[in-house]
This record gives structure tokens, sequence and C-alpha cells, in this order.
């Protein structure tokens, strides 16, 4: 055995369990009959009191079972050479077994285990020779009394362990309230400081779109006239003043874009149907996709509830969308829902190469992207519409193995 071994034995002896030295000493120093025999089996049963809670291997219910039936082994053979049941004061010692099976079984469990300690210690009688010898009433009565005192014993340990177990029970029921108490308030943290940025972001985005969307219409009707006022000879001025207007239009819709996500949302909720939804939401999204199959696995039982339909297109349109673009040509995106009680539950799953859990948690933040041509508002947005809903959504993502996004709504 190596020495950490050793060492890792030592600090789990307790002082307790130096305890045991004394008492089994007296015992042994008081029996009547001491030697060999008697002194060996003893000493085991001390060995075994004191490594019960010692290996983890045994710890388990049927492991203290085990143990408690190797004690009744033990005890029967020091009573055994000590004259058994007449002569031999060891029959206390079969409380110990008694007790630690009703540390770990239920009363019935307590009850089995503390007749078998009975049965052993009345098997004794087996061995009187009762031609030459005779129990009188007093003595009768006496071994009823120790038969008795075993059963007091182990019903009184078996209470005491119940009111432990459902203590610690209490306890652990507590423990775990409060580390989801504890994750909730994490949870809401972040919910809040990611809403503050949320707002000064909108609110800086929302004053730079309304002073850019007035130049931006000057510089698109201006290049619209040069181009009207050019030559035809002069194609290089035609050209320019396309390029100039094909920018204009991208900057403008990036304004646009911006202005959705600062502006406050108007949900109009109204009773629809979700399949509905989602495949007017698929339809848009495969004009723009080539080579991606879409699949449609969708839960009849989920009825029509109220939410904004326009807006919840437009949210399962840009996850569909995300997905086809995360696919390669070929691919499969699969577009699923399931009703969950009081929620319904919408995936978008692809197979495609998966999100680095570096950027995981940043992905719903206004302009984080990792496309090169990307802003950064599309799953801001989504986020936003989810969350006015009353609703969740969540990713589950591993490079190289695809993505999972679950939008969670409430049905009431």
């Amino acid at each position: 055995m190596s020495d950490s071994k050793v060492a890792g034995w030592f600090r789990q002896i307790r002082p307790q369990d130096l305890l045991w030295i004394p008492l089994f000493g007296a015992l042994a120093a008081t029996s009547p009959i001491l030697n060999f025999r008697v002194i060996l089996p003893l000493t085991a049963l001390f060995v075994v009191q004191v490594l019960e809670t010692k290996i983890p291997a045994l710890a388990s219910r049927r492991g203290r079972v085990a143990w408690a039936l190797l004690k009744m082994a033990l005890i029967y053979l020091v009573m055994g050479y000590t004259n058994g049941i007449i002569e031999s004061t060891f029959w206390l010692l079969l409380m110990l077994p008694v007790v630690s099976a009703a540390t770990v079984l239920g009363l019935l469990g307590t009850l089995i285990f503390t007749m078998l300690a009975g049965a052993e210690y009345l098997s004794f009688l087996l061995y009187l020779d009762w031609e030459h010898y005779m129990l009188e009433w007093p003595e009768w009565a006496t071994l009823i009394q120790h038969v008795v005192c075993l059963f007091m014993v182990g019903v009184l340990a078996n209470i005491l362990a119940e009111a432990l177990r459902i203590q610690s029970e209490k306890h652990r029921r507590t423990a775990e309230h409060l580390a989801e108490a504890n994750r909730q308030v994490m949870e809401a943290q972040e919910t809040v400081r990611r809403s503050e940025r949320l707002a000064a972001l909108g609110q800086l985005s929302a004053g730079l779109a309304h002073e850019l969307r007035n130049p931006l219409g000057t510089i698109r009707a201006s290049a619209e006239m040069l181009g009207k006022q050019v030559s035809q000879e002069n194609e290089v001025a035609r050209e320019v003043a396309g390029f100039i207007a094909s920018e204009v239009d991208r900057t403008n819709s990036l304004v646009t874009r911006f202005l959705q996500f600062a502006r406050p949302l108007e949900l109009r909720p109204e009773t629809a149907d979700l399949a509905q939804t989602l495949d007017r939401a698929i339809a848009i999204a495969e004009r723009e996709t080539n080579g991606i199959t879409i699949y449609r696995n969708y839960d009849p039982a989920i009825a029509p509830f109220r939410f904004d339909a326009e807006l919840m297109e437009h949210v399962f349109y840009n996850l569909i969308l995300n997905a086809a673009q995360a696919t390669t040509p070929g691919g499969i995106v699969t577009v699923k829902s399931r009703a969950g009680g009081s929620v319904a539950e919408v995936a978008v799953i692809d197979r495609g190469s998966g999100i680095d859990p570096a950027v995981m948690k940043n992905i719903f933040n206004p302009f984080f992207t990792t496309k090169q041509a990307g802003v950064g508002l599309g799953l801001a947005i989504v986020s936003k519409i989810v969350d006015q809903h009353g609703g969740r959504i969540e990713v589950q993502s591993r490079p190289g193995e695809g993505s999972i996004f679950v939008v969670s709504l409430p049905v009431n």
C-alpha cells in the first residue's frame, strides 16, 4: 500500500473510533473465559466495527447489512466459546448489529434483523444437555427479557435513524431550493445587465438611424439625378451613380434594421396557428437558400393560441435562414414543434459547423456576429421578440455537430 493510501486511512480515523479500543479491552479483561478462541473473534469484531464506515465500496445499504451479518457471525463465535446462552454475558454485543441494521433499514427490515439476532441468541438452547439441565421459569423469563431488550433497542434506533433521515432529506431539499434560487438570481442579474445594454444600444441606434436617414435620402436622390443627367457615352459616371444608389439602399436597409431593434415592439397578439406561421417562414427561407432540404415535424396537439403571427414569422424565418447558412449544400434543416404543457416549443435543428462555446454566451447580444458580412442584429431582434411574448429562446450546440435553437412560447 502506498504512503498516500496509508495517509488517507489515517485521515479517516475519528476520535470516537479510538474509544472502541478501551471498550473492547474492558470486555476482554472482564470475560470469565479468556483464551485465544475468544480473543480472535472479539478482535475481529473490533476491526469490523471500526472499518464499517471507512470503506466506500461497502458504504451502501447492502454493504451495511453485510457488515451487520458479519458482526452477528463473530458474536456467535464469541458467545459459543464462552459457554453460550447460560454463562456468556456477551449477548449484549448483539445490540451492535441490530443498531447498525436499524440505521439503514426501515421498520420492517429492523424487526426482521432483530428476529435474526434473537434467533441466534436462542439457538444456543439447542446445545444444552436437557437430560441433565432444566431451565426454571426465572431463567426463561431472563431469556425472554433479553430478546425483548434487543427488539426495544432496534425499534428505538430505527426511530432515531428515521428522524435523522427525514431531517437530512429536508436539508437536501433546502440546499436544492437554495441552489435553484441562486441560479435564478444569477439569470435575473444577467437579464438585467443585458436589458441595460440593450436599452443603451437601442437609444444610440435610434438616434443614429434618424440622423442618417435624411442625408441618405438626399444622396439617393442626387445619385438618381446624376444618372439621368450624364450622357449615354459616359459609362463610368453612370456606373458610379449606380454604385452610389445601391450602397445607399444597402445602408438604408441597415438603418431600418437598427430602427427595428431600437423601436419598442408593439405586439398585436391574436389567435393563430403555429404550423401555418412556420410554413410561411419556411417558404420565405426556401426562396433564399439553394440545395438545403427543410423537413417539417409538427405536433398536431398544439392548438391555435394567441401570439403575434407576423413577428413570430420573422423570428422563425431568421432562425431557419441561419440554420440553412450554417449547413453545407445538400444538407438538411429540421423544424420541429412540440406541445410542452403550458408552452409550445419550436426547435430549429441543423447539422452544420456548430457554435464555438467561447462565443455562445454572446450570440444574442446586439452587434455581435461571426459572419463577415453580418451586422449582429438578427438574433438580438429574435430574442427581443421572444422576450416580449413572455417566451424563452435557448441554444444547444457542439462544434462540428450542428446547433439546435429552441423557442418556447406560452400558450395561455
